[in-house]
């Protein structure tokens, strides 16, 4: 065999042992599971930023080799997931998922905490507040991600028809009254205002004796697409079920805010009722309506409000007793407790927290709970909304989450999430003018410890 002979057989040989070799060595990643469709993350733009995503991340070592798994749509997703388990194949990776969604699978969750103590993942880079609501008797279940803090929209035009001031910017700062006196910016001054900027057919407002509540057009304030629990928990997040005793309570402040809700449904009529909020008044949703002067909603609305035609800002949420609570929706991603390879799993969750946090949280339209992301959002939400010039009260509210958070897990979630909700129709329904308030609550407490107690 002459020297070109024998070179090209070297050649051959090399090349066969290195196609012999890479799939041995391609084989010797941990493969981690990433599941996408629990929460948001199944349309087309997003399904393209995660593929990219995972392609970076394999591309950036050698060591894993990350796969992700979509669901078809995010109404399929809890049955995908059930399947996938009990055909003893579950993922490594969840979410972005919320808490509703994570509580449909209670019990499955990794607790990080021993994963973030060895491996010296930095939790100080998230308030505290944020990271709390990701601790529960099972441990630290999640790390914060995407957050949307409750925000109190405003219709500036509607203040300006009534020669009001706009609520405060910023927390601690009073309300300018119409006679230029200062008030607390709490809840019962919320009341008195929204009053005022609640108007019926014939021009009258509710703070006048010749209103009509049969007739509004206009409303001063409400609960946009709230749920019970988070409607309460403007009053202060609640501990309602005690873990170690199994007991249920209503606090205090939870029933001072049904009334002070009753009211502002029945007496004085500035909260629009459930015939009020089913109604084509409230077209293509309530604030976008232009027909709600403020709304206590979180700051995913922004996703919604393209058809809103006027001018709009944000403000602080009001005060209950000296303290703001803003109860905050979150997203994050979190580990299955079934994991084969939790350190993997936790390397691969801290990329998606890091290099790749911007990109994901872009296409997902959350809010970036580490701080050093969020100027870059905000400048984005800028130019879509030129109007807003409030955004920085988003960082304080964040610092000022209801904790627990309003979807905080409990025994026989589902039901008892039901519950809270047929107390809601109670309150907002036609029967709501009439109810015994504290005999409803007392039956609520009742029938809630009822439901855990048969889940045992």
């Amino acid at each position: 065999m002459n020297k070109k002979s024998l070179f090209s057989f070297v050649v051959t040989i090399v090349a066969l042992v290195a196609l012999i070799v890479a799939p041995a060595a391609a084989q010797d990643r941990v493969v981690i599971t990433w599941f996408v469709g629990l929460g948001t993350g199944t349309n087309d733009q997003q399904i393209a930023a995660q593929n990219a995503v995972v392609e970076a991340f394999n591309a950036s070592q050698d060591a894993i080799t990350l796969e992700i798994t979509l669901a078809a749509s995010n109404a399929v997703a809890p049955d995908t997931l059930s399947t996938l388990i009990a055909g003893n194949t579950p993922p490594d990776l969840v979410g972005p998922v919320g808490f509703t969604g994570s509580n449909a699978f209670s019990g499955q969750w990794l607790d990080l905490q021993p994963l973030v103590d060895s491996s010296g993942y930095d939790l100080g880079q998230y308030p505290e507040s944020l990271t709390a609501l990701y601790q529960s008797s099972e441990g630290l279940l999640g790390i914060p991600f995407a957050v949307f803090p409750s925000l109190m929209f405003y219709n500036a035009d509607l203040f300006d028809e009534a020669g009001l001031n706009y609520p405060p910017a910023e927390f601690g700062a009073p309300y300018i009254m119409e006679d230029g006196t200062e008030a607390v910016w709490d809840y019962n001054t919320l009341a008195e205002i929204a009053q005022i900027l609640t108007v019926d057919a014939n021009g009258n407002d509710a703070s006048m004796e010749g209103f009509d509540p049969s007739a509004v057009e206009q409303f001063g304030f409400n609960q946009q697409w709230g749920s019970m629990r988070a409607d309460l928990s403007v009053f202060g997040g609640a501990n309602f079920y005690d873990a170690a005793t199994g007991e249920v309570t209503i606090p205090d402040y939870w029933r001072a805010n049904a009334e002070w809700t009753r009211a502002g449904l029945w007496d004085t009529h500035f909260i629009p009722t459930a015939t009020y909020e089913s109604s084509q008044l409230f077209t293509p949703s309530a604030f976008a309506s232009g027909r709600v002067a403020m709304a206590r909603v979180p700051l995913w609305y922004t996703c919604c409000l393209g058809e809103f035609g006027g001018t709009w800002d944000i403000a602080v949420v009001p005060s209950y007793e000296g303290e703001s609570y803003a109860p905050t929706d979150a997203d994050t991603f979190r580990i299955m407790k079934s994991t084969e390879h939790p350190e993997e799993a936790f390397t691969v969750l801290s990329y998606l927290l890091g290099e790749s946090a911007l990109d994901l949280l872009t296409v997902y339209g959350g809010f970036p709970a580490r701080a050093d992301l969020q100027e870059s959002f905000v400048a984005a939400l800028s130019e879509r909304y030129p109007t807003v010039q409030n955004w920085g009260i988003v960082p304080p509210s964040l610092e000022r989450a209801a904790v627990p958070n309003h979807e905080y897990d409990f025994p026989s979630y589902n039901r008892g999430q039901a519950r809270f909700a047929d107390f809601r129709t109670l309150l907002y329904g036609d029967t709501g003018a009439t109810i015994d308030l504290e005999a409803e609550l007392d039956r609520l407490e009742a029938e809630l410890q009822g439901i855990v107690d048969e889940a045992g």
